[in-house]
């Protein structure tokens, strides 16, 4: 994979990262600006309230989403340092970004939070580019 593209899935993984750190704010009063107005533009219509169990999942999902991040990170440079033989290492991240964002989007759609599932499309486009356009899938290993 070209450095282009290494850069590509880095600046992703970062991403990833600050959104988890977006939602990590949610846990506190001082630091949920960010949060909130994500819930006003991705939440359906009557807005919301925090309520101590909000804050808690909300807290709690942004620490899972930037370890998430941070592992796909490790993983993506674990699967550079093996250059050819990484195909089944490349394979086992697409398989996790794919059972993320199948259950992440149908739930959110059906929770009434569908832009979440628009946003999910994109990162997941964001991820698929550099994979498909490099071929790493079909190496062998």
């Amino acid at each position: 994979m070209s450095g282009f593209w290494r850069g590509w899935l880095n600046v992703w993984s970062a991403a990833v990262v600050v959104f988890g750190l977006v939602l990590a704010g949610g846990g506190l009063d001082a630091t949920d600006g960010a949060a909130e107005m994500l819930y006003g533009v991705m939440g359906p219509p009557g807005g919301f309230e925090w309520t101590p169990h909000l804050r808690f999942a909300t807290a709690l999902m942004g620490a899972v989403t930037m370890g998430w991040g941070l592992t796909f990170f490790a993983a993506f440079g674990a699967a550079h340092r093996l250059g050819d033989q990484a195909g089944p290492v490349w394979r086992m991240i697409a398989a996790a970004a794919v059972a993320w964002f199948v259950v992440d989007s149908a739930l959110s759609v059906v929770t009434g939070f569908w832009l979440n599932a628009v946003s999910n499309t994109g990162l997941m486009i964001g991820y698929l580019i550099p994979v498909l356009a490099t071929g790493v899938l079909a190496r062998r290993g």
